[in-house]
C-alpha cells in the first residue's frame, strides 16, 4: 500500500488546489529569474552590438554605462593613430522623452558616425542612416514604423524612421534608436540661443557642443586589449576600458540592484512555498496517523514510513514546480519586460524545490515516527 498515491486519490481536490497555488507561487519565482536574465541580456546587447575591443572614455571614469563621460570629438583621431587600433568610432548616448501620435515614447538614443564602428548591428527593415541630419534607425519594440516622423530635441525637429532593428533595448527596457553623431551632439549638448547669448554677454567661453561620450575601438589581430589600453592611458591621458570590463561595470553598477531586489522577493516566495508544503504534508500526515500505526503494527519500518511522507512532499512540490514553469512560459510574451527562461535557471530552481520539499516534510516525519503501533488498536 502506497500512502502517498492513496492520499492523492482520496484528497484529489486538496492536492489539485495546493498544486495550482504552489505552481502560481513558483511560477512567479521562475518569472523573476527570467526577468533578471532578460534585463541582463538586454543591457549587454547595446555594448556588444558593435563588437568593440576597447571603450575610450573620460579619465577616471568607467564608461558611459556606469557613469557620465564627456571627451572632445577629436579624441577619435588621436586614438586611431595608436599602434594596434584597426578602427575607431565616436559615439554618444542619451535618453530622450518624446510623444508620437499623442502617446509618450522614451528612447535610448545612440549617436554614431555612419561608416564607422558604433552603428546598429543588423537592420531587419529599411536601411541605415544615409544623411547627416534627421534620419533615425529604431528598434521595432518602440512601435515606430518606416517613414514615421518622430519629434526630438528642444525644438522638436522631426526625424524620419528609415530602418528598424529587433531586440535592441537598454537595461531599463527602453528601445534603442540611432541617429547621426551630429544630430546626437545637438540633442545632448546644444543649448538654446538665449542661454548662448547670456554666456557670451557674461564674457564666458561659448558652451562646447562637439563633445562625445566615448570612442569605440576595434583592434588589429594579434594585439591584446590590455596592452593597447595601457598605451592610450599613458600617451593620451584617457581611460581605456576593455570590453569585458565594460560589461562587468554595466552588470555591477546597473543590474546588481535589480538582482538583489528580485533575489529578495524570490527568497520570500520560496519561504512561503516551504510553509505551504509543510502545512499540507503535516495535515495529511495527521489525518492518516492510524494508517501509519497499522503499518507499523504489521512490521513496516520507520524508514518505509519516512519514504512515503517524503515521496508525497516531492510529488506535490515537483507538480507545482512544473505547473509554475508552464504558467510562466505561457504568459512570458505578455510581460512588460522580456522574460528569458534559461535551462540552467530551471535546473537550479528545480534543485531548490527538491530541497524545499525535503525540509517541508521534516515536521510531518517527526510526527509519524513518534506514532506507536498500539494506536492502530485504539478505539
Amino acid at each position: 500500500m502506497n500512502l502517498a498515491f492513496r492520499d492523492i486519490r482520496h484528497n484529489a481536490l486538496r492536492f489539485a488546489l495546493t498544486s495550482v497555488g504552489l505552481g502560481l507561487l513558483l511560477g512567479i519565482v521562475v518569472a523573476m529569474a527570467g526577468i533578471y536574465e532578460g534585463a541582463l541580456d538586454d543591457a549587454l546587447r547595446l555594448p556588444r552590438a558593435s563588437h568593440p575591443d576597447l571603450w575610450v572614455v573620460q579619465p577616471g571614469t568607467k564608461g558611459p554605462f556606469a557613469e557620465p563621460s564627456r571627451i572632445p570629438r577629436d579624441t577619435r583621431d588621436l586614438v586611431r593613430r595608436i599602434p594596434g587600433v584597426a578602427a575607431a568610432g565616436a559615439v554618444t548616448f542619451e535618453s530622450v522623452q518624446t510623444a508620437v501620435q499623442g502617446k509618450p515614447l522614451r528612447l535610448d538614443i545612440e549617436g554614431y558616425e555612419p561608416g564607422r564602428i558604433g552603428g546598429p548591428e543588423s537592420i531587419i527593415a529599411g536601411h541605415g542612416i544615409t544623411e547627416s541630419h534627421y534620419q533615425m534607425v529604431a528598434d521595432r519594440s518602440s512601435g515606430l514604423r518606416l517613414g514615421e516622423r518622430v519629434p526630438l530635441g528642444p525644438y522638436h525637429d522631426p526625424y524620419t524612421v528609415v530602418g528598424l532593428t529587433r531586440g535592441m533595448v537598454n537595461s531599463a527596457g527602453d528601445p534603442v534608436a540611432w541617429v547621426s553623431l551630429l544630430d546626437a551632439q545637438s540633442l545632448q549638448f546644444a543649448v538654446t540661443p538665449p542661454l548662448q547669448r547670456r554666456e557670451q554677454a557674461s564674457g564666458r567661453a561659448p558652451l562646447p557642443t562637439a563633445d562625445i561620450n566615448a570612442v569605440l575601438v576595434r583592434l588589429q589581430p594579434g594585439f591584446a586589449p590590455e596592452a593597447v589600453a595601457q598605451d592610450i592611458v599613458r600617451w593620451k591621458h584617457l581611460s581605456a576600458v576593455p570590453q569585458r570590463e565594460e560589461e562587468s561595470y554595466l552588470t555591477v553598477f546597473v543590474i546588481e540592484k535589480m538582482q538583489r531586489q528580485l533575489g529578495m522577493f524570490m527568497a520570500i516566495l520560496i519561504t512561503v512555498s516551504t510553509v505551504i508544503i509543510a502545512l499540507l504534508i503535516y495535515t495529511l500526515t495527521m489525518d492518516k496517523l492510524r494508517s501509519i500505526a497499522t503499518l507499523k503494527l504489521v512490521g513496516a519500518s520507520d524508514r518505509t514510513i519516512i519514504g512515503l511522507i517524503v515521496q508525497e512532499a516531492l510529488i506535490i512540490g515537483v507538480t507545482g514546480f512544473w505547473l509554475g514553469v508552464a504558467f510562466t512560459s505561457a504568459l512570458a510574451s505578455h510581460f512588460p519586460r522580456r522574460v528569458l527562461i534559461l535551462p540552467r535557471d530551471i535546473g537550479l530552481l528545480f534543485g531548490v524545490v527538491i530541497v524545499v520539499c525535503l525540509l517541508a516534510s521534516v515536521l510531518a516525519v517527526h510526527a509519524a515516527v513518534k506514532v506507536e503501533p498500539a494506536q492502530a488498536l485504539a478505539g
